[in-house]
C-alpha cells in the first residue's frame, strides 16, 4: 500500500512539474547567421521581429503592451529578441511580467556588435526598442521607438 501511495505521489509531482515547465517557452540563443533563418519562418506571412532590452526604460514600459497585443492577436507572428548582456533570469522575469513567457523569445548569445546589427539592417545602429516588419512579400521596414499598438494589427 505504501508503494502505491509513493507511486501516485511521484506521478502527481511529474504532472505538476510538466505543467509548470509548459507555462514558459524556452529562451533561445540568437547569433550571427540566424537572421535569414528567422525570416524563413514567416512562410510568406507578415511578421514582426522586436528588439528590446531589460535595461531600456522604453522597453520596460512597452513590453506589457506587447503582451496584451499577443494575447489579443494570438495568431500574429512576432519574434522577440533581447539584446542586453544580462542573466537569463532577468530576461525571463521581464517576459513573465509582460505576459510574454510563452512568446517566441530569443536573446543575443554573443556581444551585440556592428556585424550582427549590419546583418539585420545596415542602417540600424542598435537602438531599442526597434521593430522590423517583414511584409508578405518579404520586404522589410524598421520602426525605432515605442510602437503604436492601434496601428500594429494592420501590419500583421
Amino acid at each position: 500500500m505504501k508503494a502505491i501511495k509513493q507511486y501516485w505521489l511521484v506521478c502527481v509531482l511529474i504532472f505538476v512539474a510538466g505543467i509548470a515547465g509548459a507555462a514558459t517557452a524556452p529562451l533561445k540563443p540568437y547569433q550571427s547567421g540566424d537572421w535569414l533563418r528567422l525570416l524563413k519562418t514567416s512562410n510568406g506571412a507578415p511578421m514582426a521581429i522586436h528588439f528590446w532590452g531589460v535595461t531600456c526604460p522604453a522597453c520596460v514600459k512597452e513590453m506589457p503592451q506587447w503582451g496584451a497585443f499577443i494575447k489579443r492577436y494570438p495568431n500574429a507572428k512576432v519574434i522577440f529578441i533581447q539584446v542586453d548582456d544580462v542573466s537569463p533570469e532577468m530576461m525571463q522575469k521581464m517576459l513573465d511580467k509582460a505576459g510574454l513567457e510563452k512568446a517566441n523569445n530569443y536573446y543575443i548569445a554573443s556581444s551585440f556588435d556592428e556585424r550582427l546589427r549590419y546583418e539585420i539592417d545596415p542602417q540600424w545602429h542598435g537602438e531599442t526598442p526597434t521593430t522590423i516588419f517583414i511584409d508578405k512579400n518579404g520586404k522589410s521596414s524598421r520602426k525605432t521607438g515605442l510602437m503604436n499598438f492601434q496601428q500594429l494589427p494592420s501590419k500583421l
